[in-house]
Order: structure tokens, then C-alpha cells, then sequence
């Protein structure tokens, strides 16, 4: 596929999203950019979350990391299932009885000013890592597909990529990116079927034929229950479980949507819906990746030695499935990626915003000063993160950014945990000490478990583990 055609794709894709923007930002205020008015319709919100749960890194490396891993990763999304009714029927309640803007201000009422804002730096530590990491794969298509071939630095691929977003989202914040994302997940999920369909069509299989073909090839292996192996069920399910509650229910940027609903009815139904749905879609991903594989193996075509390069390899370096495929990859990749990331953008706009810029005691024509900065400075970071992994990347994509929220999110989980199951009051000042050593602690233990454990390695456990040394802390804390 030519990069003129590519360049026409986005070119059309973004006018869309900025008349959109256009339309939904007419009067927007601060609060309108922060949670939509709390006028959102749910099933608006349940079907743009979608979107932005998956993003760029669930179309490339979950269809990529088959040919390793099988489908040992829905294990992990059965163990999502739990982790949403937690969320649905515990924190969602708690959220809407305190009429809460950022989640992290629960944590001053509960402990104290330290705890608070120890919580919203974590917070914003990791959406910058996780959006970075989504932003980051979604550049290197674009550079495979467009940018390299007409010479191009990756650099300002990167600007286009991250300005494109901060266009159509700074000013009408949340309430825009629930209609962008609505839209931007009607492509992804179109994308994603017609991949499929349009691959096994190349292997001249049937729709029965091709789940047959998949059910009975080694790609298809759920359950692992070998202890001692990364893919183990009870790892992989505890693991989806915490997963979804931190990265969701303990995350400003996927709640910030929730909280955009009329009430705590209508955000649980979304929650419910949304999960359900989640489950469905991950598990055509991963029949991609399986139809990947199988044809790479039946073309005798060479696999990347990056998983997360094979899908972009075959649909538009090699063009494998033809223009048609193509355009739908493209789309897919662009709709999970921005969907993703424009939320996260609000979210960490929002979070700084509210947990350190003191915005409740400023006028409305001080906070959008404020707003537009902070959105602007938010944009320069993820910039600059993305260029560090562009230096720094060595492993797949999913890993690392599954890795990364073992460390950052832990300290969230304890402090939540903490808070809710707990009546203690504790040692406020002594917070972020705790929260800072349990990612170290954590560290040391997942270098040295080799050694110390008799050959047991650490995987996507180490998020429960980070936040249960967070509590332990915690509760050393007590006055």
C-alpha cells in the first residue's frame, strides 16, 4: 500500500474526529472537559472504553505473542470478569457517594493530604508510562507504513502523532473523547473482524472451517498449570483480576468515564456491558494471531524476531492479504491507539489539574488557563517518554507495559485496599516512603527470584504482590 493512500486514510480518519470535536466542545467549560457535564449515556461510554482498554497494544502484541504463548492471555482476560463486577458493585458506589472528580480524593478523606497526592503522582506515573508504550507502537507503524519510506525522522512522526490528539481533545476534554471513541471503536472492531475474515479467505477457509482449523492447532491452548511457568492459570487469572481493578477501577483515566454518566445505575450498567463484551473481542484477537501464524507457516514466510512486528510485517510491508486488509489494519491500529490515548491525555490533564493545581478554589477563567497549559505540558512528556523507549524498547510491548504496571500501580492497590477493608488510621506523613519502597522491594525480588527461589520467576503476580507489601506497610503505619 502506497504512503500517499495511507496519508489520505489518516487525513479523512482525523477530519472526522476534529468535526466531531468541533461540535461537542461548543460552550465546553472545565467541568465539561473533566467529566462531561455528568450527562454521558452509557451505553456512549461502555462501547468507547472498549477502545480504550484495548488500544494499539492489544491489536499488534496479543495477536503477536500467540506463537509463544498460545492462548495462555485469556486465562488473564477470564480473570478481567471478577475484576469489573469488583469494580461495578464496590469502588463505583464509593465514587458516586463522593462526588468525586479525580478518584485520588478519596485517599485524603480516608488518610490524610501525603496519601492523596502519593496516589495521584502514581497515577500519573503510570497512564505516562502505559500511554507512552501505546503511543510509542502506534508511531513505529506509522513510520513502517509512511514515514520511513519518505525519509521521515521518527522524531517528528511522533509530533504529528501526539499533536493530531491534543487538536481534537483540548477543549472539550472528556465529553468530546466519548464520542471519538465511540466511533473509534466501531473502526477497530470492524477492523478486526474483517482482518480475520479477510485472512482466512487467503487460506481459502470458511467461517466453521477456520474455527475448526484454530480450535484444533497448538495456538489454541488456554490453560497452563505447570506452577513454575509465567503462563500458569492461577497466575494469569489473579493477575487479570488485579489488573482490572487497578488499571481500571484505581485509574483516573478509564473512571474519569465511568464518573461522566448520569448516575451510579447507569455507570454500573455500563461496566457490566462492557466487560462482557471485552471478553468476546479479545478472544478474536487472539484467533488473529493464530491465523497469523498459520499463515506465515503455510507461505513459508519468515517470522520478525519482534512478535509484535509479524501482523504489521504481513499486512503492510508485505501487503500479504491485500489493499483491503491493509486499510483495515491501518484503521484498527490508529482507531485502538488514539482511543486509547486521547483518554489518557484528559485523564492525566485531569488528575494533575485537580490533585495539585488546587482547582476547586480557582475562577473558571483561571482553570482553563491552567487546563490548556497542563494539557500542553502532558503532550511535551509523552513526546519525550516515547523517544526514551524508542532508545530503550527491547522486548515486547505487552511485557513491558504489563511489567511496568506491576511497579507503578502496586502502590495504588495497597492504598485502596487499605483504605476500604480497613478502619485504621495511620501515619499520613509516612506514605510516600512506603509506596516508593514496595516498587523497589518488588524489583529486588523479581531479579533475585531465580536464585532465591529455586528457579521460580516472577510474572504478572508481582502487581499483587507490590500492592500487598504496600499494605503491610500500611499497616505498619498505624497510630
Amino acid at each position: 500500500m502506497s504512503p500517499e493512500l495511507i496519508i489520505s486514510i489518516i487525513l479523512v480518519y482525523f477530519s472526522i474526529l476534529i468535526v466531531i470535536a468541533y461540535y461537542t466542545s461548543k460552550g465546553a467549560t472545565s467541568e465539561t472537559f473533566f467529566i462531561a457535564n455528568r450527562n454521558a449515556p452509557w451505553y456512549l461510554v461502555a462501547f468507547g472504553m472498549i477502545g480504550t482498554s484495548i488500544s494499539g497494544v492489544t491489536f499488534i502484541s496479543v495477536p503477536g505473542a500467540v506463537g509463544a504463548d498460545s492462548f495462555s492471555y485469556f486465562q488473564m482476560v477470564l480473570g478481567y470478569l471478577p475484576g469489573y463486577a469488583f469494580i461495578a458493585l464496590v469502588l463505583m458506589p464509593l465514587y458516586y457517594r463522593l462526588n468525586l472528580i479525580s478518584i485520588y480524593t478519596y485517599l485524603e478523606g480516608r488518610f490524610g493530604i501525603n496519601a492523596y497526592r502519593t496516589g495521584a503522582f502514581f497515577f500519573l506515573l503510570s497512564r505516562t508510562v502505559g500511554a507512552s508504550f501505546r503511543l510509542f507502537l502506534a508511531a513505529l507503524v506509522l513510520h513502517l507504513g509512511i514515514f520511513e519510506p519518505l525519509g521521515v525522522p521518527f522524531w517528528l512522526n511522533v509530533v504529528i502523532t501526539i499533536s493530531l490528539i491534543w487538536v481534537y481533545t483540548f477543549k472539550g476534554g472528556i465529553k468530546t473523547i466519548i464520542w471519538t471513541d465511540t466511533l473509534q471503536t466501531f473502526f477497530l472492531i470492524s477492523a478486526l473482524i474483517i482482518s480475520v475474515l479477510l485472512i482466512a479467505s487467503q487460506l481459502d477457509l470458511g467461517v466453521g472451517q477456520m474455527i475448526t482449523m484454530v480450535s484444533e492447532s497448538d495456538y489454541s491452548q488456554i490453560f497452563f498449570w505447570d506452577f513454575d511457568d509465567k503462563k500458569n492459570f492461577f497466575k494469569q487469572f489473579l493477575a487479570g483480576m488485579f489488573i482490572a481493578i487497578t488499571m481500571t477501577g484505581m485509574d483516573q483515566d478509564l473512571m474519569q468515564k465511568n464518573l461522566s454518566c448520569k448516575n451510579l445505575k447507569e455507570a454500573q450498567k455500563n461496566m457490566l456491558s462492557f466487560c462482557v463484551v471485552l471478553v468476546f473481542v479479545n478472544l478474536l484477537f487472539l484467533t488473529l494471531g493464530a491465523l497469523l501464524y498459520t499463515y506465515a507457516s503455510t507461505k513459508g514466510i519468515p517470522l520478525p524476531t519482534r512478535s509484535d512486528d509479524l501482523y504489521p510485517l504481513l499486512a503492510l510491508k508485505l501487503n500479504s492479504f491485500g489493499t483491503m486488509a491493509a486499510v483495515f489494519f491501518l484503521l484498527g491500529i490508529t482507531a485502538s491507539t488514539y482511543a486509547s490515548a486521547d483518554s489518557a491525555l484528559a485523564s492525566l490533564t485531569t488528575s494533575f489539574c485537580i490533585d495539585f493545581m488546587d482547582f476547586k478554589n480557582k475562577q473558571e477563567e483561571e482553570r482553563q488557563k491552567i487546563k490548556f497549559w497542563v494539557h500542553i505540558g502532558f503532550s511535551v512528556l509523552l513526546f519525550l517518554v516515547i523517544l526514551v523507549f524508542k532508545a530503550l524498547n527491547d522486548e515486547s510491548v505487552i511485557n513491558a507495559v504489563f511489567k511496568a504496571a506491576g511497579y507503578t500501580y502496586g502502590p495504588l492497590l495497597g492504598l485502596f485496599t487499605f483504605g476500604l477493608f480497613t478502619k485504621i488510621s495511620i501515619k499520613d506523613k509516612f506514605v510516600p516512603f512506603v509506596c516508593v519502597a514496595s516498587p523497589i522491594i518488588c524489583y529486588v525480588l523479581s531479579s533475585n527470584s531465580v536464585a532465591w527461589f529455586d528457579g521460580y520467576k516472577f510474572g504478572n503476580e508481582m502487581l499483587l504482590i507490590n500492592g500487598s507489601i504496600t499494605f503491610l506497610g500500611l499497616w505498619a503505619l498505624k497510630k
